[in-house]
């Protein structure tokens, strides 16, 4: 979620560190590449308390949608993922929606799965899927081509995570332990499913690894000598609505936060409906997270308010 909102703060440490030629070209560099990658959400109204939020040092939450895009197919978002940022406990949250989630989609009638929203509706309807179903508002969208992260990973020199099992998958070999990965290994490892006890769930918690390793090492700035590899793969495969001062502001303030990250899962069962799978969450699953979400962002756990905010947004 985080791998674009840290390149902000490369502006301040260069001009504060760096020559004023060479700090003078980042600086045009990550604002030719956030004018190009900013895509604003229809009908967010509420952008300029959004704003406000980050600059009181408000919680603020990201929904990271990875999709798997073709020519001429706009594809389903087969990765999802609600960060939550809470800068005073200096904490994050980050929550893995199952693909196959059944619920229902703002406008489109009966119940589907959730990652048909975005081949429905884009961003702007995922978004607003999300919220109604968890009952938070969503501030910022992060979209990135799954071979965006590939790129992304690349350009930061590989990221090393801890793998729990040993597998085979795609003429890759993951060996128990510590596992370097380059972008098309990376790959590989965040989509392998058949091999793994737990199934989505496995696939979701190898996914959360390989972004918080991207996200550890970009906080670290360890990939500042890639910048322009990192520019270059943002520019080709993401799009979101943060804007670059929301970028520099974020990075600011909550980059602490990413010393405690607690991952969340939805945890449910297999539901065939007219020879289709989904997967099902029971309510009290789905109350039991969202309130932990709500707490997270300071919300209370019945907000009418900010739900009758939530309802203007349109699918």
């Amino acid at each position: 979620m985080r791998k674009a909102a840290t390149i902000g703060a490369v502006i301040l440490i260069l001009l504060f560190f760096g020559t004023t030629g060479y700090a003078y070209y980042v600086y045009h560099s990550v604002h030719n590449t956030f004018q190009k990658i900013n895509k604003p959400l229809k009908n967010k109204a509420d952008k300029a308390d959004i704003a406000k939020d980050i600059q009181t040092v408000k919680p603020i939450s990201f929904l990271l949608l990875g999709v798997d895009e073709r020519p001429g197919d706009s594809g389903r978002s087969d990765t999802m993922l609600v960060v939550t940022v809470n800068p005073k406990q200096k904490s994050a949250k980050i929550l893995s929606i199952p693909r196959d989630t059944l619920t229902a989609i703002p406008g489109h009638g009966k119940q589907n799965k959730i990652n048909a929203a975005y081949a429905y509706g884009g961003p702007d309807l995922s978004v607003h899927t999300v919220e109604h179903l968890f009952h938070i508002p969503i501030d910022y969208y992060i979209k990135i081509n799954m071979d965006g992260l590939k790129d992304l990973i690349n350009a930061v020199g590989g990221v090393t995570v801890q793998n729990d099992f040993a597998f085979n998958f795609n003429g890759y070999t993951f060996p128990k332990g510590k596992v370097q990965l380059n972008g098309d290994k990376a790959l590989a490892y965040v989509k392998m499913r058949k091999q793994d006890p737990n199934g989505d769930l496995g696939r979701e918690n190898r996914q959360q690894k390989v972004i918080e390793a991207v996200m550890k090492k970009e906080m670290n700035l360890s990939g500042l000598k890639s910048l322009p590899d990192v520019l270059q793969a943002l520019q080709n495969n993401v799009k979101t609505n943060l804007t670059l001062n929301d970028m520099e502001t974020i990075f600011q303030n909550d980059k602490s936060a990413m010393n405690q990250i607690q991952t969340l899962h939805l945890r449910g069962e297999g539901k065939t409906i007219d020879g289709v799978w989904y997967y099902d969450i029971p309510d009290e699953e789905l109350n039991n997270v969202s309130d932990q979400l709500k707490n997270h962002l300071g919300i209370a756990k019945r907000d009418n308010q900010s739900e009758d905010q939530m309802s203007t947004i349109s699918p």
